[in-house]
């Protein structure tokens, strides 16, 4: 909790629109500390087409009742593997993703979407790993074009007005 505090205060970030924070699976004190520190944060649910993922993602993702957060949409991951002739193989099965999102639209009582589904690519790990994402490198690969979908969607989602200034003047 220390540590995320001093992250939060301590560093510049400047007029942020969007902070997005890569926390650990699960439903531990980080995810507790953030909505804590950050009361205005939502949840957006990552997991890969496995079922053991997939419910350990739902468990993370039903925080936000205790939390009283929102949460997002849920993004898979590695979701296929395109072999060279075309064809997909799904290396973890499939079908996590939307029986996260099905599951947590029940649990929370609201719409859940699933926002998009990322195939495996080796470029996308060697872009992290060099720091040129694959959406600059090579913006036509399909998990960079599925990464692009999911940025899109959530751009254009409406803000609150927590924390915005409101441009008023008193008269």
């Amino acid at each position: 909790h220390r540590a995320l505090q001093q992250f939060l205060a301590d560093v510049f970030w400047g007029d942020l629109d969007i902070l997005l924070m890569d926390l650990p699976p699960g439903t531990g004190d980080i995810a507790i500390s953030v909505a804590q520190l950050v009361p205005g944060a939502e949840i957006l649910v990552v997991t890969t087409p496995q079922l053991a993922a997939a419910e350990v993602a739902e468990r993370a993702g039903s925080i936000a009742l205790q939390t009283h957060q929102q949460v997002v949409g849920v993004v898979e991951n590695m979701s296929w593997l395109e072999l060279p002739g075309g064809e997909r193989m799904d290396v973890f099965g499939s079908g996590g993703g939307q029986a996260v999102a099905e599951g947590l639209t029940r649990t929370l009582g609201a719409r859940v979407p699933l926002l998009g589904q990322v195939p495996l690519d080796p470029r996308l790990r060697e872009g992290g790993d060099t720091g040129a994402p694959l959406v600059l490198s090579s913006p036509e690969a399909p998990a960079a074009r599925e990464l692009l979908a999911v940025a899109e969607k959530l751009a254009v989602r409406q803000r609150g007005l927590a924390g915005r200034s409101l441009g008023l003047t008193p008269a």
